[in-house]
Protein backbone atom coordinates (compact mmCIF):
# COMPACT_ATOMS: atom_id res chain seq x y z
CA UNK A 1 0.00 0.00 0.00
CA UNK A 2 1.27 3.47 -0.93
CA UNK A 3 2.33 6.17 1.73
CA UNK A 4 -0.17 8.69 1.20
CA UNK A 5 -1.31 12.05 3.11
CA UNK A 6 -4.18 13.25 3.80
CA UNK A 7 -4.49 15.64 0.76
CA UNK A 8 -3.44 12.79 -1.35
CA UNK A 9 -6.99 11.34 0.03
CA UNK A 10 -8.88 14.37 -0.77
CA UNK A 11 -7.78 13.96 -4.41
CA UNK A 12 -8.43 10.50 -4.51
CA UNK A 13 -12.20 11.46 -3.26
CA UNK A 14 -12.77 14.03 -6.03
CA UNK A 15 -11.35 11.58 -8.68
CA UNK A 16 -14.08 9.02 -7.64
CA UNK A 17 -16.54 11.91 -7.63
CA UNK A 18 -15.57 12.71 -11.54
CA UNK A 19 -15.81 9.21 -12.02
CA UNK A 20 -19.32 9.34 -10.59
CA UNK A 21 -20.33 12.33 -12.20
CA UNK A 22 -19.47 10.79 -15.52
CA UNK A 23 -21.31 7.36 -14.46
CA UNK A 24 -24.42 8.98 -14.32
CA UNK A 25 -24.28 10.01 -18.08
CA UNK A 26 -25.24 7.52 -20.41
CA UNK A 27 -22.45 7.56 -22.50
CA UNK A 28 -19.64 8.22 -20.53
CA UNK A 29 -17.58 6.01 -18.23
CA UNK A 30 -16.17 6.06 -15.34
CA UNK A 31 -12.94 4.04 -15.98
CA UNK A 32 -12.19 6.55 -18.48
CA UNK A 33 -11.70 8.86 -15.97
CA UNK A 34 -10.17 6.40 -13.76
CA UNK A 35 -7.57 6.02 -16.42
CA UNK A 36 -6.60 9.71 -17.07
CA UNK A 37 -6.36 10.34 -13.65
CA UNK A 38 -3.82 7.82 -13.38
CA UNK A 39 -5.69 5.13 -10.46
CA UNK A 40 -7.07 2.95 -13.38
CA UNK A 41 -4.46 -0.05 -12.55
CA UNK A 42 -4.69 0.66 -8.55
CA UNK A 43 -8.16 0.61 -8.69
CA UNK A 44 -8.46 -2.93 -10.65
CA UNK A 45 -5.28 -4.56 -8.48
CA UNK A 46 -6.92 -3.41 -5.25
CA UNK A 47 -10.29 -4.86 -5.77
CA UNK A 48 -8.78 -8.07 -7.31
CA UNK A 49 -7.06 -8.17 -3.80
CA UNK A 50 -10.54 -9.09 -2.06
CA UNK A 51 -10.68 -12.16 -1.95
CA UNK A 52 -11.25 -15.10 1.00
CA UNK A 53 -7.71 -14.89 2.26
CA UNK A 54 -8.53 -11.39 3.30
CA UNK A 55 -10.75 -11.89 5.32
CA UNK A 56 -8.74 -15.00 6.96
CA UNK A 57 -5.86 -12.05 7.64
CA UNK A 58 -8.78 -10.33 9.17
CA UNK A 59 -9.22 -13.11 11.68
CA UNK A 60 -5.66 -14.01 12.26
CA UNK A 61 -3.78 -10.64 12.11
CA UNK A 62 -6.40 -8.04 12.89
CA UNK A 63 -7.89 -5.33 11.35
CA UNK A 64 -5.26 -3.03 11.11
CA UNK A 65 -3.30 -5.71 8.45
CA UNK A 66 -6.56 -6.41 6.75
CA UNK A 67 -7.46 -2.78 6.07
CA UNK A 68 -3.42 -2.17 4.57
CA UNK A 69 -3.55 -5.15 2.75
CA UNK A 70 -7.20 -4.45 0.89
CA UNK A 71 -5.28 -0.56 0.37
CA UNK A 72 -8.70 0.46 2.15
CA UNK A 73 -7.99 3.88 2.63
CA UNK A 74 -8.07 4.18 -1.61
CA UNK A 75 -11.43 2.41 -1.93
CA UNK A 76 -12.79 4.03 0.60
CA UNK A 77 -11.81 7.60 -0.67
CA UNK A 78 -12.53 6.11 -4.29
CA UNK A 79 -15.67 5.13 -3.36
CA UNK A 80 -17.21 7.41 -1.12
CA UNK A 81 -16.32 10.31 -3.84
CA UNK A 82 -18.22 8.00 -6.50
CA UNK A 83 -21.12 7.94 -3.78
CA UNK A 84 -20.80 11.46 -3.04
CA UNK A 85 -20.97 12.49 -6.66
CA UNK A 86 -24.26 10.06 -7.90
CA UNK A 87 -26.50 11.12 -5.43
CA UNK A 88 -25.49 14.67 -5.30
CA UNK A 89 -25.04 15.12 -8.81
CA UNK A 90 -27.84 12.32 -10.75
CA UNK A 91 -30.78 15.35 -10.27
CA UNK A 92 -28.62 17.91 -12.17
CA UNK A 93 -27.20 15.81 -15.27
CA UNK A 94 -30.90 14.20 -15.44
CA UNK A 95 -31.58 18.24 -16.15
CA UNK A 96 -28.81 18.98 -18.07
CA UNK A 97 -29.67 15.99 -20.20
CA UNK A 98 -33.28 17.26 -20.57
CA UNK A 99 -32.63 20.90 -20.91
CA UNK A 100 -28.90 21.29 -22.28
CA UNK A 101 -28.19 17.59 -24.06
CA UNK A 102 -25.75 19.46 -27.01
CA UNK A 103 -23.21 21.65 -24.51
CA UNK A 104 -23.10 18.35 -22.37
CA UNK A 105 -22.46 16.15 -24.83
CA UNK A 106 -20.31 18.37 -25.94
CA UNK A 107 -18.04 18.41 -22.94
CA UNK A 108 -17.71 14.76 -22.98
CA UNK A 109 -17.29 14.10 -26.58
CA UNK A 110 -14.13 16.58 -26.25
CA UNK A 111 -12.99 14.78 -22.76
CA UNK A 112 -13.35 11.43 -24.14
CA UNK A 113 -11.90 12.20 -27.25
CA UNK A 114 -8.58 13.11 -26.07
CA UNK A 115 -8.77 10.40 -23.83
CA UNK A 116 -8.34 7.98 -26.96
CA UNK A 117 -4.70 9.45 -27.43
CA UNK A 118 -4.01 9.49 -23.73
CA UNK A 119 -4.59 5.71 -23.35
CA UNK A 120 -3.15 5.01 -27.07
CA UNK A 121 0.12 6.10 -25.52
CA UNK A 122 0.50 3.80 -22.76
CA UNK A 123 0.95 1.13 -25.68
CA UNK A 124 4.42 0.60 -25.92
CA UNK A 125 4.23 -1.77 -29.10
CA UNK A 126 2.05 -1.14 -32.09
CA UNK A 127 1.99 -4.35 -34.39
CA UNK A 128 -0.40 -6.17 -36.26
CA UNK A 129 -1.86 -7.38 -32.65
CA UNK A 130 -2.70 -4.58 -31.16
CA UNK A 131 -3.39 -2.72 -34.62
CA UNK A 132 -6.34 -5.41 -34.53
CA UNK A 133 -6.89 -5.70 -31.25
CA UNK A 134 -7.87 -1.87 -31.29
CA UNK A 135 -9.95 -1.89 -34.56
CA UNK A 136 -11.98 -4.87 -33.00
CA UNK A 137 -12.79 -3.03 -29.96
CA UNK A 138 -13.88 0.10 -31.96
CA UNK A 139 -16.13 -1.93 -33.87
CA UNK A 140 -17.83 -4.25 -30.93
CA UNK A 141 -17.90 -0.70 -28.99
CA UNK A 142 -20.09 0.65 -32.13
CA UNK A 143 -21.97 -2.23 -32.50
CA UNK A 144 -23.41 -1.88 -28.67
CA UNK A 145 -24.00 1.90 -28.99
CA UNK A 146 -26.29 1.20 -32.10
CA UNK A 147 -28.27 -1.87 -30.41
CA UNK A 148 -32.11 -0.32 -29.45
CA UNK A 149 -33.08 -0.12 -25.91
CA UNK A 150 -34.96 -2.60 -23.86
CA UNK A 151 -38.16 -1.38 -21.80
CA UNK A 152 -38.24 -0.71 -18.41
CA UNK A 153 -37.96 -3.08 -16.69
CA UNK A 154 -37.93 -3.38 -12.55
CA UNK A 155 -37.65 -6.72 -11.05
CA UNK A 156 -35.28 -7.34 -8.30
CA UNK A 157 -33.32 -10.34 -9.98
CA UNK A 158 -33.29 -8.52 -12.93
CA UNK A 159 -31.85 -5.31 -11.66
CA UNK A 160 -29.32 -7.45 -9.29
CA UNK A 161 -27.85 -8.41 -12.91
CA UNK A 162 -27.78 -5.17 -14.35
CA UNK A 163 -26.07 -3.76 -11.23
CA UNK A 164 -23.67 -6.63 -11.86
CA UNK A 165 -23.26 -5.96 -16.01
CA UNK A 166 -23.23 -2.30 -15.90
CA UNK A 167 -20.19 -2.13 -13.45
CA UNK A 168 -18.82 -4.42 -15.27
CA UNK A 169 -19.03 -1.79 -18.57
CA UNK A 170 -18.15 1.25 -15.93
CA UNK A 171 -14.84 0.24 -15.19
CA UNK A 172 -13.93 -0.25 -18.82
CA UNK A 173 -13.20 2.58 -20.26
CA UNK A 174 -14.47 3.95 -23.32
CA UNK A 175 -18.31 2.03 -22.88
CA UNK A 176 -20.42 3.55 -20.65
CA UNK A 177 -22.28 1.66 -17.41
CA UNK A 178 -24.96 3.85 -17.62
CA UNK A 179 -25.50 3.27 -21.37
CA UNK A 180 -25.49 -0.28 -20.45
CA UNK A 181 -28.75 -0.13 -17.95
CA UNK A 182 -30.34 1.80 -20.96
CA UNK A 183 -29.94 -0.96 -23.43
CA UNK A 184 -30.92 -3.32 -20.18
CA UNK A 185 -34.16 -0.84 -19.29
CA UNK A 186 -32.91 -0.76 -16.14
CA UNK A 187 -31.09 3.25 -16.07
CA UNK A 188 -34.85 4.87 -15.79
CA UNK A 189 -35.65 2.50 -12.60
CA UNK A 190 -32.41 3.04 -11.21
CA UNK A 191 -31.90 6.84 -11.59
CA UNK A 192 -35.84 7.28 -10.08
CA UNK A 193 -34.95 5.37 -6.87
CA UNK A 194 -31.98 7.43 -5.94
CA UNK A 195 -34.04 10.44 -6.68
CA UNK A 196 -36.28 9.06 -4.32
CA UNK A 197 -33.95 6.94 -1.84
CA UNK A 198 -35.75 3.63 -2.53
CA UNK A 199 -33.26 1.70 -0.55
CA UNK A 200 -34.54 -1.72 -1.19
CA UNK A 201 -33.83 -1.29 -5.05
CA UNK A 202 -30.74 0.85 -4.51
CA UNK A 203 -29.04 -2.62 -2.63
CA UNK A 204 -30.11 -4.79 -4.66
CA UNK A 205 -28.51 -2.47 -7.26
CA UNK A 206 -25.51 -2.23 -5.43
CA UNK A 207 -24.87 -6.06 -4.37
CA UNK A 208 -25.28 -6.87 -8.10
CA UNK A 209 -22.47 -4.50 -8.57
CA UNK A 210 -20.18 -5.53 -5.73
CA UNK A 211 -20.22 -9.06 -7.15
CA UNK A 212 -19.76 -7.68 -10.89
CA UNK A 213 -16.91 -5.60 -9.70
CA UNK A 214 -15.07 -8.35 -7.60
CA UNK A 215 -15.46 -10.91 -10.85
CA UNK A 216 -14.39 -9.26 -13.78
CA UNK A 217 -11.92 -7.32 -11.86
CA UNK A 218 -9.72 -10.47 -11.97
CA UNK A 219 -10.25 -10.80 -15.56
CA UNK A 220 -8.74 -7.33 -15.90
CA UNK A 221 -5.76 -7.67 -13.54
CA UNK A 222 -4.76 -11.06 -15.41
CA UNK A 223 -5.46 -9.27 -18.92
CA UNK A 224 -2.88 -6.25 -17.62
CA UNK A 225 -0.38 -8.70 -15.47
CA UNK A 226 0.00 -10.52 -19.27
CA UNK A 227 -1.11 -8.62 -22.39
CA UNK A 228 -0.94 -4.90 -21.23
CA UNK A 229 -0.68 -3.53 -24.73
CA UNK A 230 -3.03 -5.49 -25.98
CA UNK A 231 -5.36 -4.94 -23.39
CA UNK A 232 -4.78 -1.28 -23.50
CA UNK A 233 -5.04 -1.06 -27.52
CA UNK A 234 -8.86 -2.72 -26.75
CA UNK A 235 -9.37 -0.37 -24.00
CA UNK A 236 -8.29 2.42 -26.88
CA UNK A 237 -10.81 1.10 -29.09
CA UNK A 238 -13.60 0.29 -26.58
CA UNK A 239 -13.43 4.39 -26.49
CA UNK A 240 -13.04 5.75 -29.78
CA UNK A 241 -16.07 2.99 -30.91
CA UNK A 242 -18.09 5.01 -27.78
CA UNK A 243 -17.79 8.66 -29.33
CA UNK A 244 -20.62 7.29 -31.59
CA UNK A 245 -22.80 7.58 -28.75
CA UNK A 246 -21.58 10.83 -27.90
CA UNK A 247 -21.83 13.13 -30.50
CA UNK A 248 -23.23 16.30 -29.95
CA UNK A 249 -25.76 16.49 -32.88
CA UNK A 250 -28.78 13.80 -33.15
CA UNK A 251 -31.63 13.48 -35.44
CA UNK A 252 -34.54 11.79 -32.52
CA UNK A 253 -36.30 8.64 -34.51
CA UNK A 254 -38.09 7.61 -32.07
CA UNK A 255 -39.16 8.33 -28.32
CA UNK A 256 -41.04 6.18 -25.53
CA UNK A 257 -42.89 7.78 -22.56
CA UNK A 258 -42.17 6.05 -19.66
CA UNK A 259 -44.67 7.82 -16.54
CA UNK A 260 -43.58 11.38 -16.87
CA UNK A 261 -40.32 10.86 -18.20
CA UNK A 262 -39.87 10.87 -22.34
CA UNK A 263 -36.64 8.21 -23.63
CA UNK A 264 -35.34 8.33 -26.84
CA UNK A 265 -35.00 5.03 -28.33
CA UNK A 266 -33.83 5.49 -31.32
CA UNK A 267 -32.00 8.55 -33.07
CA UNK A 268 -29.23 9.36 -35.48
CA UNK A 269 -25.98 11.27 -35.75
CA UNK A 270 -26.36 14.68 -37.90
CA UNK A 271 -23.98 17.93 -38.51
CA UNK A 272 -24.50 20.73 -36.61
CA UNK A 273 -25.99 22.32 -39.80
CA UNK A 274 -28.26 19.69 -40.28
CA UNK A 275 -29.37 19.63 -37.10
CA UNK A 276 -32.96 21.04 -36.43
CA UNK A 277 -33.41 23.50 -33.50
CA UNK A 278 -30.87 25.62 -32.24
CA UNK A 279 -27.46 23.69 -32.21
CA UNK A 280 -25.72 26.02 -30.16
CA UNK A 281 -22.61 25.65 -32.10
CA UNK A 282 -19.79 28.12 -30.68
CA UNK A 283 -20.82 27.15 -27.18
CA UNK A 284 -20.45 23.88 -28.20
CA UNK A 285 -17.43 23.82 -29.82
CA UNK A 286 -15.76 25.91 -26.56
CA UNK A 287 -16.90 23.48 -24.63
CA UNK A 288 -15.68 20.53 -26.13
CA UNK A 289 -12.30 22.18 -26.62
CA UNK A 290 -11.96 22.60 -22.73
CA UNK A 291 -12.97 19.00 -22.15
CA UNK A 292 -10.01 18.03 -24.69
CA UNK A 293 -7.64 20.46 -23.37
CA UNK A 294 -8.64 19.28 -19.51
CA UNK A 295 -6.67 15.54 -19.92
CA UNK A 296 -3.51 16.94 -21.07
CA UNK A 297 -3.55 19.99 -18.31
CA UNK A 298 -4.26 17.12 -15.66
CA UNK A 299 -1.41 14.75 -17.77
CA UNK A 300 0.70 17.30 -17.13
CA UNK A 301 -0.38 18.26 -13.44
CA UNK A 302 0.02 14.42 -12.95
CA UNK A 303 3.33 14.60 -14.60
CA UNK A 304 4.91 17.44 -12.37
CA UNK A 305 3.38 15.99 -9.05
Amino acid sequence: MKVRQLIDYVFIALKGMAMGAADVVPGVSGGTIAFISGIYEELISSINGISLSLFKTLRKEGLKTFWNEANGNFLLALFLGIFISVVSLAKFLSWLLENKPILLWSFFFGLVFASIFFVGKEITKWNFGTISIFLIGAVLAFFITELPPNENVSSLPYLFLSGALAVCAMILPGISGAFILVLLGSYKTILDAVHEKDIKIVITVGLGAIFGLLSFARILKWMFNHYKNITLALLTGFILGSLNKIWPWKKVLETRTFGDKTIVIDDMNVWPWAFEGDNQLILALILAITGFSLIFILERFASKK
